[in-house]
């Protein structure tokens, strides 16, 4: 039993490991743009802020001192009940970019950060729309750099991930399990391939053409998206548009959440709607990152008490190995410190109990709660 079980294990761990290798060879990565850009297009900038007051002074500070010429900054305070919107108002009196509005009451039938962005959208006066959130810190390059990007490579779209900043021993061991995750989903040839219907969004950074936001019915034609970042993708890449996803660590990071509550109640808003409301999709996955994070180091143990001989042994051990050399180098990727990589099944874990927790919280509750609102969950139009 044992020697079957550790030669399925080998199998799929150099599976996972050829499929995420081959995977990082389509991922773009981009560089800084240092020359000046000739008649830079105006950028409007849109910043959804509920209950941001921990990190929207130093995300709006780094956006207002960006290098580009052409700006606006858009920031919309969604009835916060902190400091937020006290924190805004007195930026937006010391810089002309900034302008501050007061979020509308929420309509029927839209989500608070669609709609958000969406009365952003309103104001905004740019040829191109970059719509992120308030806990961004951005780079002075980035905005040229996306700019650049988005008119050499002739794109409708533009969607970025940050280089992620980690602090507390939850965010250590549970973050980067769940961007790895992520990140192993996301089918880089595929999502940068104009002709393929796979899209990815990430919210923090999703930059447009005011021409195709329009076409595709900008945020209004998601209002009630959970997933709007994703989603917004998905209908962008059916419209027949070109979007581009790519590594962007050197234009700004984020820290997402702060330990391990604000982790779970993160994740679980949208976890399992991102498996598009799929049980067996869920067992699945919860499988594959515990088969791939946590087992083989019990296959391993299992095999040196259960003295199964060298060659059953090493097996096991070479799969130890190779998934603790994958873990290292998603630690280099994030830019964490390698030693973290013990913590990976720790946080495989934790993932899988969010995935499972989520999945509750959408299929027997039908709801999804953030930021001190709760929203009934609507099955996903967005299977394509």
């Amino acid at each position: 039993m044992i020697q079957i079980l550790t030669f399925l294990q080998l199998v799929l761990i150099v599976g996972v490991v050829v499929y995420l290798t081959v995977n990082l060879i389509y991922l773009v990565r981009l560089e800084p743009v240092s020359h000046k850009l000739d008649d830079p297009p105006m950028v409007s900038v849109c910043v959804p802020a509920r209950n941001e007051e921990r990190g929207i002074q130093a995300c709006l500070l780094s956006l207002l001192k960006q290098d580009y010429p052409n700006f606006e900054v858009i920031v919309v305070n969604d009835h916060s009940t902190d400091r937020t919107g006290e924190l805004i108002r007195h930026l937006a009196e010391k810089n002309s970019r900034l302008i501050a509005l007061e979020g509308a009451d929420l309509p029927e039938g839209w989500l608070g950060k669609p709609f958000a962005l969406h009365q952003a959208f309103q104001k905004a006066k740019g040829e191109i729309l970059l719509f992120t959130d308030a806990d961004p810190v951005f780079e002075p390059h980035a905005l040229s750099t996306a700019v650049f990007t988005l008119q050499e490579r002739d794109l409708d779209a533009l969607t970025l991930m940050p280089k992620a900043e980690f602090g507390s021993f939850w965010e250590r061991a549970v973050q980067p399990v769940i961007f790895g995750f992520i990140a192993s989903l996301t089918r880089f040839k595929n999502v940068n391939n104009p002709d393929h219907k796979s899209a990815m969004g990430f919210g923090a950074f999703l930059m447009f053409k005011r021409s195709a936001y329009e076409t595709i019915g900008g945020h209004e034609g998601g209002k009630a998206d959970v997933l709007e970042d994703v989603l917004i993708a998905k209908r962008l890449k059916k419209a027949g548009l070109k979007l581009l996803v790519a590594d962007a660590k050197c234009l700004f990071s984020i820290r997402m959440y702060y330990g391990l509550r604000e982790i779970w109640t993160g994740w679980r808003k949208n976890m399992f709607l991102a498996m598009k409301r799929s049980v067996t999709r869920a067992m699945y996955y919860v499988f594959m990152v515990l088969a791939f994070l946590l087992t083989p180091y019990l296959i391993l143990g299992w095999n040196v008490v259960a003295g199964t001989g060298a060659l059953w042994q090493g097996l096991s051990l070479l799969g130890v190995v190779m998934v603790s050399a994958a873990t290292i180098k998603t630690c280099d990727e994030l830019g964490l410190q390698r030693k973290n990589a013990c913590l990976f099944p720790i946080g495989a874990v934790v993932m899988a109990a969010i995935m499972l927790n989520s999945m509750i919280q959408t299929l027997v509750f039908s709801r999804t709660e953030w930021r001190g609102r709760v929203y009934p969950v609507a099955d996903p139009h967005s299977g394509e």
